[in-house]
């Protein structure tokens, strides 16, 4: 085995798409500052014990997990910044209001998702905590959707769910422990022959309910098939009229999903999905997870997005991050080239010195003008075919 190759499900992301990556980066994150979103930049490791609290068994598999040689404590390399997030607004910043958080950072995973998929991402995001209200899950959720636009993808559209039709049925038909999980995985993969399985030996009433989850898909008007179909518990009623108006108030085309129950571990409400035409798998989630905030002492309702800024980068038109080809420099020592280089520089221009030796190869510098003195003044021409 060649010892420079990595692992399996990481890969290096090379100059082209290094360039894409760092452009969406910076365009989201101006995004959400002029939204009144602040940047807050937790570290990739931290204890197990606050990285993983109140998130469930799902995100404790995917950890990396090492042992502290200052302490001899476990840590953990996060898998997802939103419990940091969490963290940061129930300890570190501690205030009683609205607060609206940003962030952007690398998240390792122990297995990939998917084939395809990375084990390593680069997580962006943005949260609110303190309002638990529909009007803060209906602002996220537009924040959502003007990311995805700003990013050139207008073309998106979001699957709305609610992780509480789910959980009352659970609660009411008196489903706990593994068979609770089982049907939550079942459910998330659509998987109707499995449902079938393990709703067998439940009642008539819940078998039924969780056997039609599924099929509540589609346009907004689902929800009314809802209304009339599933047992009139409080909890699901409340979740309907949640989502009835959260479909109302959109800008963005929505569809409906009552079997969506990713990141069922922490959610507490409203749940989405972004997808974008072409592509099958989702471009980003989120939803509402008042219960994380509990875990590390202090209560907070909160709902908030994120999404994988390098996986997405390969679905945003080339156009958008297209770079400008630079201008090629003569090696030469000029007080004169080398304040125009500066002016240019200063101005955005990309200006690469064309050190000796190197002729040969000046294609790879990515340049289509260079710098030449004409009539004892430094000015910028289109190169020459050589």
């Amino acid at each position: 085995m060649r010892n420079w190759l990595l692992p399996e499900n990481i890969q290096d992301i090379l100059p082209p798409q290094a360039r894409r990556v760092e452009a969406l980066r910076a365009r989201l994150l101006e995004l959400f500052r002029v939204h009144g979103y602040q940047l807050v930049m937790p570290p990739l490791l931290e204890y197990v014990e606050s990285l993983l609290t109140g998130t469930g068994e799902d995100l404790d598999l995917r950890t990396f997990k090492l042992v502290d040689q200052l302490s001899g404590r476990m840590m953990g390399l996060r898998a997802d910044i939103t419990p940091q997030v969490a963290r940061i607004d129930a300890h570190l910043l501690n205030r009683s209001g609205v607060t609206r958080l940003c962030y952007c950072g690398s998240v390792l995973h122990t297995r990939p998702r998917g084939e395809d998929a990375t084990r390593e991402l680069l997580q962006i995001g943005a949260e609110i905590y303190g309002h638990p209200g529909i009007e803060s899950d209906l602002e996220i959720q537009q924040l959502l959707a003007k990311s995805l636009a700003a990013c050139g993808r207008r073309d998106a559209h979001i699957d709305i769910g609610h992780v509480a039709v789910f959980r009352a049925l659970c609660t009411h038909g008196g489903i706990t422990g593994d068979r609770e999980w089982a049907l939550q995985a079942a459910l998330e993969a659509k998987d109707t022959a499995e449902l079938a399985l393990l709703t067998e030996p439940l009642d008539a009433r819940s078998r039924g309910a969780l056997r039609l989850l599924p099929e509540l898909y589609g346009e907004p008007t689902v929800l009314d098939q809802a209304q009339a179909l599933l047992p009139d518990f409080p909890e699901i009623r409340a979740a309907l009229a949640d989502l009835r108006r959260l479909s109302a108030e959109a800008a963005y085309p929505v569809s409906i999903d009552l079997a969506d129950l990713r990141g069922y571990h922490y959610h507490s409400g409203a749940v989405f999905t972004a997808y974008v035409a072409g592509r099958p798998k989702a471009v980003a989630f989120g939803g509402r997870y008042d219960e994380v905030g509990e875990a590390f002492g202090r209560a907070r309702p909160a709902t908030g997005f994120s999404l994988d800024l390098t996986d997405f980068s390969a679905l945003v038109p080339a156009d958008m991050t297209a770079e400008k080809a630079g201008i090629l420099c003569p090696c030469v020592e000029d007080a004169a080239l080398e304040a125009v280089v500066e002016k240019l520089r200063g101005e955005g221009e990309i200006v690469v010195p064309d050190l000796p030796g190197h002729e040969g190869a000046r294609a790879e510098l990515g340049c289509d003008r260079e710098l030449v003195l004409i009539k004892g003044k430094w000015q910028v021409k289109g190169m020459d075919n050589k």
